[in-house]
């Protein structure tokens, strides 16, 4: 069997790290460097000739830079006679520009994989799609994880789950998501219908459920200027629930949207480590859970060609 390469873009180094350290190997040799203009120069430092690789990069701010960061590692692995070249993109960039709603607009998440594709990666690991429908845009192999079971994990261990929880999805297109949960703690679900007149604006148009005098959790694939989720949150507290938590897989955070999440009444906002949280947006209120295991399970899985879907089937079994 060919060895097992690890390898890390600057978009996330930290995680690359913490799962390198779960498998047991070290993070390979990389240099990554800017020409004065801007262009990004990529060289392998050693030998990957005939291995399995894994490169590890997500696409915080600035996005644009760390996706053609990413195609350009793609290239220099295949040029340097890898055997194989995994992208293990924990946040997938542009996936929510998904399908055309109104006329002569793009498909961006088409686009990314295609442009993933003709730098020739071999295989794609991601974590928590925003629309299941992107893993058909794509032409080659692709395990979308889901960050469900390690979220309610903390859920089960922090909060007291009882017939005063409910699990509330922000968005109809959400529901999937928020089942998932709901089964995995045992408790009811939660609708919330909104409409979103322009991108990152939202306004809540009803409410499905019962969440008088309960404890809810809403869940999301991400948050990004927190908005959405704080205006959820508000409507909540407003029809009747005791307190409101908030999680969600990718905390983008754009902007101000840490402070706005602080001052918010949301109790505490759960995220996972898919992308880096900068020191200066960190606070006590917000949480972050680590998706280093369940990549490097999903990672070793693939070099040893075994069932990426068993994690889950265990998963469940453990939360049921």
């Amino acid at each position: 069997m060919s060895e097992l390469m690890l390898f890390s873009g600057t978009g996330n180094p930290e995680l690359t790290q913490k799962i390198a350290e779960r498998l047991g190997i070290h993070v390979g040799n990389i240099d990554i460097q800017r020409f004065s203009d801007g262009e990004i120069h990529v060289k392998v430092d050693e030998s990957v000739r005939g291995d399995d690789v894994f490169i590890v990069q997500s696409t915080p701010t600035p996005v644009n830079e760390h996706l053609m960061e990413l195609l350009i590692m793609v290239d220099a692995f295949t040029r340097a006679s890898a055997r194989r070249v995994n992208v293990v993109m924990p946040y997938y960039c542009y996936a929510r520009q998904d399908r055309k709603v109104k006329p002569r607009e793009p498909v961006t998440a088409k686009l990314v994989a295609n442009l993933l594709t003709a730098a020739r990666a071999s295989r794609l690991l991601t974590i928590d799609l925003h629309s299941g429908q992107i893993v058909g845009f794509f032409d080659i192999p692709v395990d979308n994880l889901y960050a469900g079971p390690i979220i309610a994990d903390y859920l089960r261990r922090n909060l007291a789950i009882d017939e005063n929880t409910v699990v509330v999805s922000p968005d109809v297109g959400g529901v999937t998501r928020a089942r998932s949960l709901a089964e995995f703690l045992g408790t009811p679900l939660a609708i919330i219908v909104k409409r979103r007149p322009e991108p990152n604006r939202t306004e809540v148009m009803e409410l499905i459920g019962d969440i008088e005098g309960k404890r809810a959790i809403m869940i999301d694939d991400m948050i990004d200027t927190g908005g959405s989720i704080i205006n959820g949150a508000k409507a909540l507290l407003e029809r009747g629930a005791k307190e409101v938590y908030a999680a969600c897989t990718h905390g983008v955070l754009s902007g101000g949207a840490p402070d706005k999440l602080i001052a918010s009444p949301i109790k505490k906002v759960i995220i996972t480590d898919t992308l880096p949280l900068p020191v200066d947006k960190r606070d006590s209120k917000i949480e972050v859970v680590s998706v280093s295991d369940l990549l490097a399970d999903a990672i070793q899985r693939i070099h040893e060609d075994r069932s990426v879907s068993q994690i889950f089937d265990t998963a469940w079994k453990a939360q049921s």
